[in-house]
């Protein structure tokens, strides 16, 4: 069955994952970061690193561009959970499916192990990246030759950071040119999508404004 933990910024909604992932004591996570390692701006890994640490998780990271194929097999297996950072779409495709992570990804969740999505993370389940165009560029991936066939583990496509700068006005773009072609979920930074098995479900932090309402 597969359980997939989808979100914009994983850091944002972090509180919600132990009720999704029933517990987290004693857990290990193997971390992927790679999706960043060509961007300028970063914070979120250690925004994302942090809270994982916080949930009493224990991270075991890969960098899979760099990484020999025995050891990326090696630390999916062991990991109880896998997760996938945010950055750039297009490169995290090329260097997944480069070494062969992408099949190994995809066997694990079929076999019933949870993936955690973040940004990019997220947009890679989906079955093609290409609507992330206006958000990504694809020029950092010259390895796919226009082939931006993804995981293909859910059969929707995240639009992540809606209304959250500096992605709204790409987020709008998207949903303006593919929601009459794809299954867009649109999430913002607070939000999630939950797949347990058939069931898909969107839930989101509430905020401090709506609280004191």
């Amino acid at each position: 069955m597969k359980r997939l933990f989808l979100s914009s910024y994983f850091s944002g909604v972090a509180k919600l994952f132990p009720d999704f992932a029933g517990g987290c004591s004693g857990k290990k996570v193997v971390f992927i970061p790679t999706a960043s390692i060509h961007e300028k701006v970063t914070f979120f890994v250690g925004a994302d690193l942090k809270a994982l640490g916080k949930l009493g998780l224990a991270v075991d990271e890969l960098e899979v561009s760099t990484a020999s194929h025995d050891d990326i097999a090696r630390k999916l297996s062991k990991a109880d959970y896998i997760f996938v950072e945010g950055g750039n779409t297009f490169f995290l495709l090329q260097e997944l499916r480069r070494t062969a992570a992408d099949k190994l990804i995809v066997e694990h969740i079929n076999n019933g192990k949870l993936y955690i999505g973040a940004s990019a993370g997220s947009v890679i389940a989906s079955g093609d990246i290409e609507y992330l165009k206006y958000k990504d560029d694809p020029a950092a991936a010259p390895e796919l030759n226009g082939d931006f066939s993804a995981l293909s583990v859910v059969d929707f496509s995240i639009v992540p950071h809606c209304a959250n700068f500096p992605f709204k006005k790409s987020a709008e773009k998207i949903i303006a040119e593919y929601s009459g072609k794809l299954d867009l979920r649109p999430i913002s930074n607070n939000q999630a999508i939950v797949v347990d098995g058939d069931k898909i479900e969107q839930i989101a932090v509430e905020s401090k404004k709506k609280k004191s309402q």
